[in-house]
């Protein structure tokens, strides 16, 4: 936090942060380089191989086409103006325009002791990863042209805006001292909940709950999943922005959550039906991971094995009640096991950041707080960033229903498969 803290104050101070006459720390430089290349491999190709072998046979071009353009869309974005908006000057909900085209930022320019440009590239793999997250609660059934109208839409009107707010020196909820290291709130309430509202808004696939929709590759998403573990240790070793101790910890932390997330769904999976099975077992490894995310930097490893066995059993339960009790086709379980893993991390920031627990990792809670008035900005922190996007996605799936000129393909298209209906194309000859 102190380190996050410090950040933002150097860049909300150009003189400070902007020098020429300052270098950059190397150890620090290089160290971000390589988190940036992690995050990035977490999209491409881990999500889109981890979400491609999820999907029926005649989908699986699809979801990678859908995680490889988001890609490039999302750069665009950050680019003109995703990052000025983000990180630039604005108030307490919004940034300005002042690095619009990333204006002023040279090869000496620093943010902290990295490269601005450096820091503008690490956080734009976040913004492409978030927008992707979302696609699998949509999958085998949403139009091209929607998707890419909505993708470009919400990282303007939600995943940006909530960066703001929670990572900027200015932001509203970065000044009550919302703990939120990697981006629970940014990163996995966000998209845990758009994918909820899209699967609400676009309904359930043809043959939901009356048609077998097994995955057709668990080899590929188990590779998938195996991509997205390492490239985390960027994700969220990197979010302290510094080759150091806290970074350390963060990557200790977070490996600890994922076995012990991965452990807890086996055997919960184990004990409810009888055998473990290997989409279980990634699922529940995912699971740990997204619910450390927002503490890896303020809690140790007794903390961390807390924080992934918890994430194990009610992401599990909650996996179960969305779509066997509520009924709700989130195709690939992105609320249950980001959105519900960011709520619970996100505030178990608040509660195992405390040194009075032992299982603290040096940086605790934000300044003049105790563990009750941390608990309760974390508790806002969460309403508000769930609140807002549910409002916000609603509204844009409105939009983009008129823009797209609908959000599905037709019932006889979503049969024949979206390969062949969007990109003419198959996933395998054989």
């Amino acid at each position: 936090m102190r380190r996050l803290i410090l950040l933002a104050g150097l860049m909300a101070l150009p003189s400070l942060a902007w020098s020429q006459d300052a270098q950059p720390d190397t150890g620090d430089t290089a160290w971000i380089m390589g988190a940036t290349a992690l995050v990035l491999f977490m999209t491409l190709p881990g999500l889109a191989l981890f979400y491609g072998g999820l999907v029926r046979t005649k989908n699986v071009l699809s979801v990678l086409m859908q995680c490889f353009v988001i890609c490039c869309l999302a750069t665009m974005i950050w680019v003109t103006v995703g990052y000025s908006l983000a990180f630039s000057g604005g108030n307490g909900f919004i940034g300005d325009l002042s690095r619009a085209m990333l204006s002023g930022i040279g090869e000496d320019t620093l943010s902290g002791t990295i490269p601005e440009s450096l820091f503008a590239m690490f956080q734009m793999t976040f913004a492409i990863i978030t927008p992707a997250l979302v696609v699998g609660g949509f999958a085998e059934r949403i139009k091209f042209s929607a998707m890419l109208w909505f993708s470009a839409l919400w990282l303007l009107a939600v995943y940006i805006p909530v960066t703001h707010w929670v990572w900027a020196s200015e932001g509203w909820l970065f000044k009550l001292g919302l703990l939120d290291f990697a981006g629970g709130t940014v990163v996995h309430v966000t998209a845990g909940v758009a994918a909820l509202v899209a699967a609400m808004v676009l309904g359930p696939r043809r043959g939901f709950q009356t048609t077998p929709m097994l995955p057709h590759n668990m080899t590929m998403t188990v590779t998938g999943a195996a991509m997205l573990w390492v490239g985390w240790f960027g994700f969220n070793g990197g979010s302290a922005l510094s080759a150091g101790g806290n970074a350390a910890m963060a990557m200790l932390v977070t490996h600890i959550s994922a076995a012990a997330g991965a452990l807890a769904w086996s055997v919960a999976e184990w004990k409810r039906y009888g055998k473990p099975s290997a989409l279980g077992t990634v699922t529940g490894m995912v699971a740990g991971l997204g619910t450390i995310t927002p503490a890896s930097g303020f809690v140790g490893p007794g903390g961390a094995i807390v924080i992934g066995l918890t994430a194990g059993v009610v992401c599990f339960a909650a996996t179960n009640v969305l779509k066997r009790v509520l009924k709700i086709d989130d195709s690939l379980d992105v609320f249950p096991v980001h959105g519900v893993g960011g709520i619970l991390g996100t505030v178990a920031a608040g509660i195992f950041a405390s040194d009075a627990l032992g299982v603290f990792s040096g940086h605790g809670y934000a300044t003049g707080m105790a563990m009750g008035s941390q608990l309760g900005v974390q508790a806002l922190g969460v309403l508000a960033t769930g609140a807002y996007t549910a409002v916000v996605t609603y509204g844009l799936f409105q939009l983009v229903r008129v823009l797209a000129g609908g959000l599905r393909v037709s019932s006889d298209e979503e049969l024949v498969g979206l390969d062949q209906v969007s990109h003419n194309e198959r996933g395998y000859d054989l």
